[in-house]
């Protein structure tokens, strides 16, 4: 029952503190990555670095697999990569 807990929605109530809780959530998802989307991209993750809860709100797209937007100031991408380098590591520790 525990995991079904960690994938709600705000878990730990992070949202409530989230600096972009009564924003438009559309500004956190461009469509495209490059002309005005690179701009809103660059000013959303400006935004989220100066978020007290970034780390949460990006934790929470990586454990319930995000694959759009841009979550704790990381876009696809960046989250793609992390949740790379986190399987490496795990089979790193297994592997020991």
């Amino acid at each position: 029952m525990e995991s079904a807990k960690l994938a709600t929605w705000d878990y730990e109530a992070w949202r409530s503190n989230a600096k972009c809780r009564e924003m438009d959530p559309g500004w956190f998802f461009p469509v495209g990555v490059t002309g005005d989307a690179e701009i809103q991209i660059r000013r959303v993750k400006e935004f989220c670095a100066e978020c007290a809860v970034s780390l949460e709100c990006l934790e929470f797209a990586l454990r319930t697999n995000q694959e759009y937007g841009i979550w704790g100031g990381k876009d696809e991408e960046e989250r793609r990569m992390i949740r790379r380098i986190r399987r490496i590591q795990r089979r790193t520790r297994v592997a020991s």
